[in-house]
């Protein structure tokens, strides 16, 4: 029986100590993404951030493991836009939705931080991302895809994405005509969706 009771206290022990390591990664990313975001919003710089400034592939995992979380960081905010947008969709759909959240950072007319630009209009009931105010729930359903969209945030952050959209600001999905896009210079397409940016710089 003693052994039993040392085999179930080990194990919890351990569990207590894993589950403290990955509340550690976590807000080392956080942390680590503020930082980036910030230089995104003020530099305006593409290169890749240096390895030290960098996410790694397991901190950005700790973040938000159920998708479930409040959307108050930028990796949150930024996975679960790539997500709800994209889910269905291939790697190249996702990793463009982020360029057009990272192109908007900082941007005049957009919001200086990943959930400010990912929130804005939400007030007016007039998203620029529909899953952010379509009434329905924001809880991941698909931890694999989850997954991988935390990746993309990850690199995106991190600077380490190659710009699919050619500076694009807006998007819609291929299968819909909204009236705006005429307005706008097609900059690129993928599988699922249209990019556009404004002809002088005017923004919708």
């Amino acid at each position: 029986m003693r052994l039993v009771w040392t085999a179930i206290c080990l194990a919890i022990t351990l569990c207590l100590a894993m589950a403290a390591e990955q509340e550690q990664k976590a807000e080392v990313a956080v942390g680590k993404a503020e930082a980036l975001e910030q230089k995104a919003a003020t530099s305006g710089s593409d290169g890749p951030s240096p390895r030290s400034e960098a996410i790694t592939p397991s901190e950005v995992q700790a973040v938000d493991p159920a998708g479930a979380e409040p959307l108050d960081d930028a990796i949150t905010c930024l996975a679960r836009t790539i997500y709800w947008e994209a889910k269905g969709a291939a790697a190249s759909d996702m990793e463009a939705v982020a360029n057009v959240v990272m192109n908007r950072l900082g941007k005049d007319g957009f919001g200086n931080t990943v959930c400010g630009v990912v929130k804005q209009g939400s007030e007016q009931r007039t998203c620029q991302f529909s899953w952010w105010c379509d009434g329905r729930s924001d809880q991941v359903q698909e931890d694999a895809r989850y997954e991988v969209a935390k990746e993309v945030a990850r690199k995106a952050l991190n600077r380490q994405l190659r710009d699919r959209t050619r500076g694009a600001l807006y998007f819609h999905d291929r299968n819909v005509s909204p009236n705006w896009a005429a307005e706008y210079i097609k900059t690129a397409e993928t599988g699922k969706f249209l990019f556009y940016k404004p002809r002088d710089g005017a923004l919708r």
